[in-house]
């Protein structure tokens, strides 16, 4: 009986120094968020987005005039129109000293878009 008793008495001993050493879980750091890109970076990125549009469309409008697609004339029509955008771009950047808002990238985009439905996209 006394054996029972002090086998209790070191379990209950030795779970106590074993809660002591034990340390306590430290909650997760957080990690900080990712720093904000740049505005400026963000207005030349949305240009450089309308310019590679631009091109792309110039490309495509080259393909389906040398395929037989549109006759030439209308193929320049279709450039000249292209190209009337993008001025309306680099007119905006020059504005906010060589990038576009959201706003202007909206505008210029839904343009595009009719373009490109006239190229028949």
């Amino acid at each position: 009986m006394q054996r029972l008793i002090r086998a209790a008495a070191c379990c209950v001993l030795v779970s106590s120094l074993a809660a002591c050493v034990v340390q306590p879980q430290r909650p997760a750091r957080q990690a900080p968020p990712p720093p904000r890109p740049n505005p400026q970076v963000v207005a030349n990125d949305r240009l450089q987005e309308i310019q590679g549009r631009i091109d792309n469309l110039h490309r495509r409008i080259d393909a389906r005039v040398n395929g037989g697609y549109y006759p030439p004339p209308y193929g320049a029509q279709l450039h000249h129109r292209l190209d009337v955008i993008r001025q309306e771009s680099n007119d905006m950047s020059a504005q906010h000293g060589g990038g576009l808002s959201g706003d202007e990238q909206r505008v210029l985009n839904q343009e595009l878009d009719t373009a490109a439905r006239a190229i028949g996209e």
